[in-house]
């Protein structure tokens, strides 16, 4: 039976109730969520700035020793340098930049002496680029003063949050839908179970429940398994042995345009799961945000259903 997806002369009133649910959360509670963050990315690159020396030594051995620094360096020059355009104006290897920044080490297989090349290289754009309205105390050749340092990580700290402010407000909303479905299962009586490697998606007891556990599909044609990612999963207290749980996505968005973007993943995710589990497999989206009636359209047809962040209550009608 559909909850949603069957219903279009609901779409439009629940698209403005869930565009009204996610600004109202956005108001009060996305400053708060991207301030902590930017805190704590201050002191990151204050670190940085001691390592540095306040960026008067940006060496091979720093690169080498500590390669997460890597993003604050990045946000210290004039202009800051996206990961791209440091690789070009460089001429220094992806794969090693793509480490530093996004896993904070170094590529294990690079021989060493195309590394320590590549880092130097790295090390002289950033000197050359440094930004000296931002590090003041460079074209003075002396230290800065306590304020001249904390206004400069500060500086720093900014358009490093400011890159990735995003993703900042999207795991924080989406750390409040797993609450909110958290709230919801215990209310009702169901357990909740940690993930990991010991809680299986398909080994879940009637009335349990665990977030982020990974569920095996088969490629298609291949006989090769890939896990993916689910957000939620529930068992109903009245399933049968032979039956799958409930897979739940929490998805939220600050405008239109990207979820039109994104529609086909979900798509993709169905399509695997029906190849591997068959038709009888329930994975349900959970909205709040900005989900137009082309991307409600898309999934319903993909056979895909919804429930809405502003009526969380209809997950009683999956059995729960």
């Amino acid at each position: 039976m559909a909850i949603n997806r069957d219903k279009p002369d609901l779409w439009k009133e629940d698209i403005a109730r869930s565009v009204d649910m996610f600004n109202d959360w956005f108001m009060r509670f996305a400053p708060e969520a991207y301030r902590s963050t930017r805190t704590q990315t201050a002191k990151d690159v204050e670190a940085t700035l001691d390592a540095t020396k306040n960026l008067t030594n940006v060496g091979v051995e720093l690169l080498r020793s500590k390669p997460s620094v890597l993003p604050s360096l990045r946000m210290s020059t004039c202009p800051p340098l996206a990961v791209d355009r440091l690789i070009g104006l460089a001429g220094v290897s992806k794969n090693l930049v793509k480490s530093m920044d996004k896993d904070n080490r170094l590529p294990p297989r690079m021989p060493i002496r195309k590394l320590n090349i590549d880092l130097e290289k790295i090390a002289k754009v950033i000197e050359k680029m440094a930004d000296p309205d931002v590090f003041v105390w460079l074209e003075r050749s002396d230290n800065p003063s306590e304020q001249e340092f904390y206004r400069a990580a500060t500086i720093v700290a900014d358009r490093l949050c400011g890159s990735v402010a995003n993703p900042i407000i999207r795991n924080a909303q989406e750390k409040r839908q797993l609450d909110a479905i958290d709230k919801w299962l215990r209310a009702h009586e169901y357990e909740k179970l940690p993930s990991g490697k010991g809680t299986k998606f398909d080994a879940l007891r009637p009335g349990t429940y665990s977030f982020r556990l990974n569920v095996p599909v088969e490629q298609e044609g291949t006989r090769e398994s890939i896990n993916i990612p689910v957000d939620a999963v529930v068992m109903p207290k009245a399933a049968k042995t032979t039956d799958l749980p409930v897979l739940i996505e929490a998805k939220s968005a600050g405008d239109f345009t990207n979820v039109n973007k994104r529609r086909k993943e979900e798509a993709t995710k169905m399509n695997q799961l029906r190849r591997t589990y068959g038709d009888n497999v329930r994975y349900i989206l959970f909205l709040c945000g900005y989900f137009d009636t082309g991307y409600l359209g898309f999934e319903a047809a993909e056979g895909i259903d919804w429930v809405w962040e502003h009526r969380i209550n209809d997950l009683g009608e999956l059995g729960l």
